[in-house]
């Protein structure tokens, strides 16, 4: 091989690198630049298939991925978020949304102001100096879709430049004769690239590339395109492995959708071609690409529509239904189920995924401190060793979220999100800190148990003063954590003075009660200690609503 060849192939690899690098880095901005609009878009989806098909093809329009948002509904579908009927809308969107990608890379054939070498490196100048200079996200995160754009339409410069010198070498005539003269080879060409670079938006430009050097014919890219479509599903099938049944029919309906669509419209072009076989032999530039590959994917979506319900049905009949093996837990299962590693393709939706969990967390770190609470006053030793059982718990939530946080802090993320997922750290340390003043409060119910000590019926009542405020605090610290509300961070403000103001106060009584030798010494010490943990509690419930506050 001469050196101009190989300098030729450098030429085509180094394009290649610069368009994935550039879709990738223009979705990851958008991406970011979306925020919590995708979370939006997510709540306006209901039962009803028509708004999940809007859905699903705005979701991919902003993260230019199919494969992504499909990735993203098998996440949604095992951690039971969406339903089987929901995730079919959607799927069936996000082949219309990928489209968009096709008609951004053809837009070189828009007209000489559109072609890449003209604006492209303007717009790459543009990007690195808003990224470098500007103080705000917003622009910075604006300076990067500029530059994945730019990029984009260098490297399919760059690619066009090194295959328009062979151009009219016969191989490529031959090789996409040879395509166009056996449909299914051209389908499995398709969907084996497609499968191979993870992306249906990258393989559909790639051929535009090759078209825009008038070495692709209409049959050959028709049947390539069809491919394409059917290669885009091996993503989410390989997400599935591991996941729940539902969650892989989930990605079976994606590959039931493409691959029914591309028979019956294959089928339909071959009739065509064979009626036609001028129009089979001419060359294709990307603009009709990218209008047929539009034109299948919104009319496959429009046939397909009113038998969803039949896909979902067969998606039952190719995935049996099996009896799912039991996990460590029913909280550790759960926890797997929603903390999915899948739907950290989409940061803003595994953020909110791991803040519902951290809520949960909370929640079950409340019912622990009302049970210790009750088995202390109460001396009842079936809730002490709940309050130990429900401790571990805790401790294995803090384990999973902490692991679930550390990849999301990971991903790319606006300044927001970052100060959002610092926060949810913190958040679940100061629960876990609850957790352990919960078993604090449960070995001291075990001491009185053991040495039949019982208080007296006025420490009683200021047990049950105390208990009631530190509970109300590490409630509303949890519905602020929930809700996003200042009303409830003000109420915790209230109840932990209230805390505060009664720890002072009780201890200074008890303390006089023990100078008038009116309570036993191991009484007291326990009493104070009682005293000790529920301040500390709602000093951890305190600091939660303070990282709510910091958020608002």
């Amino acid at each position: 091989m001469s050196i101009e060849a190989v300098g030729v192939l450098f030429q085509f690899i180094g394009g290649l690198g610069m368009f994935l690098y550039g879709m990738n880095a223009m979705a990851d901005g958008l991406q970011k630049s979306a925020g919590s609009r995708l979370q939006q878009l997510l709540g306006v989806l209901t039962s009803n298939k028509l708004l999940g098909v809007l859905v699903g093809a705005a979701i991919t329009a902003i993260i230019q991925s199919s494969s992504a948002t499909t990735v993203m509904v098998v996440g949604f579908v095992n951690a039971g978020i969406i339903n089987l009927t929901q995730a079919v809308g959607i799927i069936m969107g996000a082949n219309i949304g990928t489209t968009v990608t096709s008609w951004i890379v053809s837009m070189s054939e828009w007209g000489e102001m559109m072609k890449p070498e003209f604006f492209a490196p303007l717009l790459v100048g543009i990007g690195a100096g808003v990224t470098m200079f500007a103080k705000s996200s917003k622009k910075k995160q604006a300076g990067e879709i500029l530059i994945g754009f730019g990029l984009l339409f260098i490297g399919l410069d760059f690619m066009s430049s090194s295959i328009k010198p062979y151009r009219d070498a016969p191989i490529f005539a031959q090789a996409f004769a040879v395509l166009g003269r056996n449909p299914i080879l051209g389908i499995l060409t398709g969907a084996a690239v497609t499968a191979i670079i993870q992306s249906s938006s990258a393989s559909v430009g790639i051929l535009q590339t090759l078209a825009l050097n008038g070495v692709v014919n209409w049959q050959s890219a028709v049947f390539i395109t069809l491919g394409q479509n059917i290669g885009t599903c091996v993503t989410a099938l390989l997400s599935s492995v591991g996941a729940h049944k539902t969650a892989k029919r989930a990605a079976v309906i994606h590959l039931l959708f493409n691959c029914v669509g591309a028979v019956i419209f294959g089928i339909l072009m071959f009739i065509l071609f064979i009626a036609r076989p001028e129009l089979a032999a001419s060359h294709i530039n990307s603009v009709e690409i990218s209008v047929f590959h539009t034109i299948f994917n919104i009319t496959n979506t429009i046939i397909l529509f009113p038998f969803s319900a039949l896909l979902v049905k067969l998606s039952y009949v190719l995935v049996k239904e099996k009896q799912e093996s039991a996990g460590a837990s029913d909280v550790e299962g759960e926890m797997q189920r929603h903390l999915d590693s899948r739907i950290l393709e989409t940061p803003s939706f595994a953020i909110e995924h791991a803040e519902n969990e951290v809520v949960r967390m909370g929640q079950t770190a409340l019912m622990n401190l009302k049970i210790a609470g009750e088995a202390l006053l109460q001396n009842n030793q079936f809730e002490t060793d709940e309050v130990m059982k429900n401790e571990e718990t805790i401790n294995h939530m803090q384990n999973m979220l902490t692991d679930y946080l550390v990849k999301i802090n990971n991903l790319s993320l606006n300044d927001q999100q970052h100060l959002l997922v610092k926060n949810l750290f913190y958040t679940i340390g100061d629960i876990e800190r609850i957790g352990d003043h919960c078993q604090n409060l449960a070995e001291l119910a075990a001491d009185k148990i053991k040495n039949q000590i019982f208080f007296s019926e006025e420490a009683q009542k200021e047990l049950e003063e105390m208990l009631q405020a530190a509970v109300a605090s590490v409630e509303h610290a949890v519905k602020s954590r929930e809700l996003h509300d200042m009303f409830e961070v003000r109420q915790v403000v209230q109840s932990e003075e209230v805390v505060d103001n009664l720890e002072e106060d009780l201890r200074e009584r008890h303390i006089e009660r023990l100078s008038n030798n009116q309570c036993r010494t191991e009484t007291g010490v326990i009493f104070l200690d009682v005293l000790s943990n529920l301040e500390r509690v709602s000093d951890h419930a305190l600091n939660i609503a303070g990282y709510v506050r910091d958020e608002l």
